[in-house]
């Protein structure tokens, strides 16, 4: 029996848990967290008190690896001279390169992927008992499940998918706090007390973008019961929180392993009957699916923000069948001029795509003119970097590391400059802010939350203007006076 990682003379149960990458990820670290607590871990905010630090960390591009493996290497300097006795990677990354990452990170004692999160407490026990874990060599997650989506469901028992319960779980009560036990149990536990939260509809992606090595390692695409939306969406409610934002890998394509591709729809209006819930968000939408009866739902019900996070890429049409996508700048400002005729107040985002392989300067200025006419509230430009595994490693005409940046910056500019525009646009509309966050005291207070058109994190805030310390998780019906940027600021 191999000797414990030390000798300590009380139990090693205190876990901090650290979350990298996107919104569907935050969801994976509070199933993760429920498991640990379930397994009788405790949760504890701050690495310094506790016995190991899990790192669910992000392997999507090349600068969100990096910062996996530096937090990776951040808390092994501290087990290095503090209190915690193991590190762990999960998540994405662990995921995607599995022993290969355990390998070129000693640091780490231990890499688990998806397979391991039924047991996680299991393996965190065994590796702070000084145990070796064995860790799984990648692979395509995609050939886990039939090709055929209706035959997913009933073939997905036993798979596991972070977030999706494909199976029925024990009925033994969780502790408080932790999601409830009805049917396939998602556990949960939140990790703070945000009147937002994720709820995640759905797991793996369909598609074959050539940059993307998503799929691969998430799996194809796996949708969630109605009712089991609802059931989370309840108990979040309990929890506290007052809008969800539905997630998943491609959320435009929920139902089509249910036999219903119009499911999103029905679906948004099954939540306007959950008390307490004010606000819906939907998140990523692939342009190509979208439909007139989705447009119609999201900017009709009352509950469901007009806020539509299309995944547009580019917008040469070149570019985009090279990409292994679909469009052109005609039926997106289609579909873009569909939405503020329906609501004229709508939020629209996307990401972009700098120097894919092939891309002219030509290329660039037909997507430097579609944002130009698109006037998005948001947008996310990103430099191509070649992906493992992917078809456009292989694409011939790379365009040149310094070009690729140069190019990135220059877009980037034009979109800081037209979102702040678009900002501008705003000043003395009417908004519905939901309060997040409360800073400071007496005159100092600042009041800050999320208007209808604003996603978390990535789209912005409105500082409110109250007179008095606003009260998180309330709704607060302002008028935009300011602006900075995609921030905005707003009396009551």
């Amino acid at each position: 029996m191999p000797a414990p990682l030390t000798s300590p003379s009380r139990p090693l149960t205190a876990v901090h848990l650290v979350t990298l990458g996107c919104a569907r990820n935050e969801v994976d670290s509070e199933e993760l967290a429920a498991r640990l607590e379930d397994g009788g871990f405790q949760l504890v905010d701050d690495p310094e008190d506790a016995d190991a630090v899990m790192v669910n960390t992000c392997g999507f591009v090349e600068a969100a690896k990096k910062d996996s493996v530096d937090t990776l290497l951040q808390a092994a300097d501290l087990k290095a001279s503090g209190r915690p006795q193991a590190v762990v990677a999960v998540g994405c990354l662990a995921e995607r390169y599995g022993s290969e990452l355990a390998e070129s990170l000693p640091e780490a004692d231990a890499v688990l992927g998806f397979d391991d999160y039924a047991d996680v407490a299991g393996r965190l026990q065994h590796i702070l008992a000084g145990g070796r874990h064995e860790t799984h060599v990648p692979r395509d997650r995609r050939t886990l499940l039939p090709l055929a989506p209706a035959q997913r469901r009933a073939a997905a028992r036993g798979t596991a998918i972070p977030g999706v319960p494909t199976q029925t779980s024990p009925v033994t009560p969780l502790p408080d706090g932790l999601a409830p036990a009805s049917g396939p149990r998602a556990y949960r536990r939140r990790l703070n007390g945000s009147p937002y939260a994720p709820l995640k509809i759905a797991s793996g992606c369909d598609r074959r973008c050539a940059f993307c090595a998503i799929p691969a390692f998430r799996g194809a695409y796996v949708s969630r019961t109605p009712a089991e939306v609802v059931d989370e969406a309840r108990w979040l409610v309990e929890q506290g929180v007052r809008e969800v934002m539905l997630v998943s890998e491609n959320t435009s394509s929920y139902g089509k392993d249910l036999g219903d591709i119009r499911l999103l729809e029905s679906l948004l209006a099954d939540l306007g009957a959950v008390d307490g819930l004010e606000r819906v968000r939907v998140s990523y939408l692939q342009p190509a699916e979208m439909r007139p009866g989705l447009v119609e739902v999201m900017t009709s019900l009352p509950h469901v923000a007009p806020y539509f996070d299309l995944s547009f890429q580019h917008a040469s049409p070149g570019v985009l069948r090279r990409m292994r996508r679909f469009g052109d700048p005609d039926s997106f400002l289609g579909l873009i001029e569909s939405i503020r005729k329906a609501a004229p107040h709508a939020g629209i985002r996307s990401n972009v795509i700098a120097g894919f392989p092939g891309e002219t300067e030509a290329d660039v200025d037909i997507l430097s003119q579609f944002l130009v006419d698109a006037r998005l509230d948001a947008v996310g430009v990103f430099g191509y970097s070649d992906e493992d595994g992917t078809e456009a490693a292989g694409l011939d005409r790379q365009t040149d590391e310094d070009e690729i940046e140069a190019r990135r910056a220059a877009l980037a500019d034009l979109a800081d400059e037209l979102v702040s525009q678009r900002a501008e646009d705003r000043i003395g509309e009417r908004v519905r802010v939901l309060v997040e966050e409360v800073a400071g005291q007496g005159e100092a207070t600042e009041t800050v939350g999320r208007a209808a058109h604003q996603g978390p994190e990535v789209d912005g805030s409105v500082t409110l203007d109250l007179g008095h310390a606003g009260v998180v998780g309330t709704f607060v019906d302002a008028v935009v006076t300011e602006t900075d940027g995609a921030d905005l600021r707003a009396v009551a």
